[in-house]
């Protein structure tokens, strides 16, 4: 039997614990970093999306052999960046933004070993229908917008309100799943390997 090294998920998410599941993965502890996740003045929402991954994955507290794996999802309107929303209000002003129009959710991935950081970054096209005021309130109801970037999950009631997307349908959940196993595996993470 070889030694696996132990796999430290940066993220209090359920989401990426389940997307990690699918992979056959379970962290061997989960440890969501304290970072400051405010945006920089006039950072694009990208840029911003890929150095909160990195400042995460430098956040946590880990031995040398211990791999790290971080994430971090943004909806982008433009150059808007649109973050998981303080109030039912605030995600209703989202949602009314959103509602019509396509936009990207980018989700930027980190994995550390040492000192050592490897990176990638998704960006997906989506498109939200119009949403009447019963739909609108209905969503906003069921509370299920708290915690979300951009006020909504695709993989929730949401996902009514979403007709198309073009990229990784994984990345919008929370963790692009091709790309993370890439970078598993460059980090010395024996993904498809016996482990028994």
């Amino acid at each position: 039997m070889t030694d696996i090294p132990r796999l430290i998920l940066g993220s209090g998410s359920p989401r990426r614990r389940e997307l990690l599941a699918q992979l056959g993965v379970v962290a061997a502890d989960i440890r969501p970093p304290d970072i400051n996740e405010d945006p920089h003045p006039r950072e694009l929402p990208r840029p911003y999306c890929v150095r909160l991954a990195a400042e995460k994955a430098r956040a946590i507290p880990a031995d040398p052999d211990e791999i790290v794996l971080s994430a971090d999802t943004t909806v982008a309107l433009g150059r808007r960046i649109l973050g998981k929303p303080a109030d039912e209000k605030e995600a209703a002003q989202f949602l009314t933004m959103l509602s019509g129009r396509r936009h990207r959710v980018i989700t930027a991935v980190a994995v550390r070993k040492g000192e050592q950081l490897w990176q990638r970054d998704v960006v997906t096209q989506v498109q939200m229908k119009t949403l009447s005021n019963e739909e609108l309130n209905a969503y906003l109801h069921s509370g299920d917008w708290q915690g979300k970037a951009g006020g909504y999950a695709i993989q929730g009631p949401a996902s009514a309100f979403i007709p198309w997307i073009n990229g990784s349908f994984t990345a919008v959940v929370g963790l692009p799943l091709a790309e993370t196993a890439n970078l598993l595996i460059a980090a010395g993470y024996p993904l498809y390997k016996d482990r028994s």
